[in-house]
């Protein structure tokens, strides 16, 4: 039975697919997106660069992205100061008049964004999972995604990085 051997190998050549995948993943320049808040402001993220961003991806239905709000607004709060931006966008099929009221419940203090037409969830890959999010480096790259719930620890240590 040579078996086992077999899919060892199996198993390492997928390890070494995803972990190429995974590092090719971050070395793509973001979208260049134009966000409209609820508040009707325009968010033209070229005009970010030189400043790290979080683009979320979120549903006012999604518990995860509801008990994320508390980091979502300490990280705000910790790297404003140094640049931070982040733009929370809703997802397509979200009522606006429910994200106006979990975003003046909560009082958000960052961008939230509407994606009625779902352009940027097609355009960071087609994001159908919320909460998915995404790091931008200061020169609009992607340096890091997570789908579902991030670390915040971990994600305060990338944006102090950058």
């Amino acid at each position: 039975m040579q078996v086992k051997p077999a899919l060892g190998v199996i198993f390492a050549l997928c390890m070494l697919a995803i972990v190429f995948w995974q590092q090719t993943q971050f070395e793509i320049k973001a979208p260049d997106s134009t966000f409209i808040t609820i508040t009707g402001e325009q968010i033209e993220l070229h005009e970010l660069r030189g400043q790290p961003v979080l683009v979320t991806f979120w549903a006012s239905d999604c518990r995860v992205c509801i008990e994320e709000i508390p980091d979502l607004i300490a990280l705000h709060e910790q790297f404003a100061g140094k640049g931070l931006q982040i733009i929370a966008v809703t997802m397509p099929y979200d009522i606006p008049s429910r994200v106006k009221q979990l975003s003046e419940m909560h009082s958000l203090p960052y961008a939230v964004a509407l994606d009625i037409d779902g352009t940027h969830a097609k355009a960071y890959g087609n994001v159908s999972l919320t909460p998915s999010s995404f790091l931008l480096s200061r020169e609009g790259r992607v340096v890091s995604r997570v789908v579902g719930r991030f670390d915040f620890a971990d994600w305060r240590a990338q944006i102090d990085a950058l």
